[in-house]
């Protein structure tokens, strides 16, 4: 089966590979392979589903004509039981298809949404930096619910209607191969409106699930700005921009019902002409004795029901053409590249011994907007080198590239006169850690958090890190101690319990590169005290960049680097900085100490 399946897909891969559609089917079906059994099963049973519709106009012709005209009751005495076994049947199979329909949709859909997130997770900083959290939770989740479950119930859809007109137009040619004629080209016409659906609202549908991922993004908004929402009173000027970008929504969906919504009405009056048609001629063959009543009584219940699901078929366009959309922007999230990624050729961290190396390193964020023109400096192994300067001068940016966060415009960043861009990305990022500023936590428990650092820390590792971050006293004081509950993104912690979790997760990643980003400036003195005391811990024996804009924090760095508007204009030790007259550091330090 496995080898038939890949036959067909190359074969089709040669004819149709080109065609938009069929590349987003091609990379979404693979997902159905492993449920193949399953997914062949809930489809095969659509073909029954559809093909027994014709049952019930079959039986009516016997009936008729022997019942309803002959008055008798011998012949067809079976007929009522056959129409309710085989409806039994046909509402059998029905449950085990939508049964078999979501639980491989729901495989499907779960096994998709594994590999968005994993793609999601290796995109680079600069990625994230262009997204909204409302877009991420579009493209990433909700998309993938539509694309897989959606395609396979409109697939079961299809080849139960396939199966059904087929069936009935057999029962239709069966009782008049004339009014059939009329049936089948007044069926053509109905369809050929179907054919430019997509191509119609794509655009529009593609607009609208943009600004419903906005509606996402200022739901996430007011739960996370909460604060600043109410200090300074913004219910009034939220709630306005809410109600804008909520009408806009809705005239986005007004647009799709504008070039759908005509659809089922001119299917209704396609559909009449049909029916109208065949009575005209129907009722002629019946005078001219070419046709029994029993047949066209059987003829009139098999078009019905033929062209009953016809006249809704514009609302299953519409859902045919969102699954199809959101295929695409699935397909396109699986096939984009990450802008960071290992080489062929890239190696394991190597043994740090010596140096990192910043050799005439340039970046921007946007083309034609450098943030570092040509850094260059050195830092010796377990040196402190502290990075102060204006905001906005590059400092984050320069300690953001040591770990590949973003990719290198011109120059090179050597660890011992290896590339990191010739390093694998998870060896590298093993070898370094990072205290930011705003240390994010996850929601669980404080041991979780901090075992973020090593998941295989022993429990002395653990009591150590907690020690050495001044964390044990605060642990003592909560009921449930190291399993309590810290809420999402820690907002039941304080900023310095927030920052010293963060410090023992440093503390038990132990790595031989540190990245201290700004670790104490948003804390009040008594906190800063206890972190920086943490710090000091976590700083020993280690190789580390500091940056901080207070300046006594820094003072016993082993050198300092002054970056202002992407240049590295000093270099050199707290005393030495501050005898150079009308120095970028002495300007600095003159205005926090006066």
């Amino acid at each position: 089966m496995s080898n038939i399946f890949e036959n067909i897909k190359l074969k089709l891969d040669e004819k149709y590979g080109d065609n938009e559609n069929y590349h987003s089917l091609s990379r979404i079906l693979p997902y159905f392979k492993p449920y193949l059994n399953r997914t062949i099963l809930a489809l095969g049973l659509a073909i029954p589903i559809g093909a027994l519709d014709a049952v019930i106009a079959l039986s009516l012709k016997p009936y008729m004509d022997i019942v309803m005209l002959n008055k008798q009751m011998s012949s067809p005495w079976y007929i009522p039981l056959l129409i309710v076994i085989f409806t039994t049947i046909q509402g059998t199979f029905n449950y085990l298809a939508t049964y078999m329909n979501d639980w491989v949709g729901g495989r499907v859909t779960n096994d998709l949404k594994i590999d968005l997130y994993q793609k999601l997770m290796h995109q680079s900083s600069f990625f994230f930096d262009k997204q909204t959290s409302g877009k991420i939770l579009k493209a990433y989740n909700n998309d993938a619910d539509k694309s897989c479950s959606g395609l396979l119930t409109n697939m079961k859809t299809c080849i139960s209607r396939l199966f059904s007109s087929l069936s009935l137009i057999g029962v239709l040619f069966y009782n008049s191969w004339q009014l059939a004629i009329i049936a089948v080209f007044v069926l053509t016409c109905a369809m050929i409106p179907l054919m430019k659906m997509k191509s119609a609202i794509k655009d529009v549908y593609n607009k609208s699930e943009g600004e419903n991922a906005k509606v996402l993004t200022t739901y996430n908004e007011a739960f996370s700005g909460n604060k600043i929402i109410a200090a300074y009173n913004l219910y009034e000027l939220k709630q306005t921009q809410f109600a804008k970008l909520i009408h806009a929504v809705f005239g986005l969906r007004m647009k799709i019902t504008q070039h759908v919504g005509w659809l089922s009405p001119m299917m209704h009056i396609i559909v009449s002409i049909g029916i109208g048609a065949v009575i005209g001629l129907g009722s002629y063959l019946i005078v001219k004795g070419k046709l029994s009543a029993g047949q066209f009584v059987s003829f009139i219940t098999a078009l019905i029901m033929l062209y009953t699901p016809i006249k809704g078929l514009g609302n299953n366009a519409k859902s045919m053409t969102t699954c199809l959309c959101a295929m695409e922007r699935v397909v396109s999230k699986l096939d984009k590249v990450p802008g960071i990624k290992d080489s062929k050729t890239s190696i394991d961290f190597p043994k740090f011994e010596e140096k990192i190396s910043f050799e005439n390193v340039n970046f921007h964020y946007i083309k034609g907007k450098p943030v570092l023109n040509n850094i260059s400096f050195e830092v010796q192994k377990s040196e402190t080198i502290a990075l102060v300067g204006n905001s906005g001068g590059g400092k984050t940016t320069i300690v953001n590239l040591l770990p590949r966060f973003y990719k290198i415009k011109g120059g090179d960043i050597k660890i011992d006169g290896v590339s990191i861009n010739d390093i694998k990305l998870n060896s590298l990022r093993d070898n370094i850690a990072i205290v930011f500023q705003d240390n994010f936590l996850f929601e669980g428990t404080i041991r979780e958090n901090i075992m973020l650092g090593n998941l295989n820390a022993s429990k002395e590792q653990l009591e150590k890190a907690i020690k050495n971050s001044y964390l044990e006293d605060f642990i003592a004081s909560l009921e449930k101690g190291l399993d309590t509950q810290i809420g999402e993104r820690g907002v039941l912690l304080s900023g310095g319990q927030k920052q010293r979790i963060g410090i023992a997760r440093a503390f038990l990643k132990n790595a031989p590169i540190l990245i201290l980003d700004e670790a104490t400036s948003a804390l009040d003195n008594q906190a800063e005290h206890i972190v920086q005391q943490a710090i000091d811990n976590l700083m020993k024996d280690r190789t580390v960049f500091v940056i901080a804009h207070r300046l006594s924090t820094i003072q016993n760095a082993n050198r300092i680097a002054v970056i202002n508007k992407g240049n590295l204009v000093e270099l050199g030790k707290h005393d030495e900085l501050l005898n150079i007259p009308n120095g970028e550091y002495k300007k600095l330090y003159d205005m926090q100490f006066g």
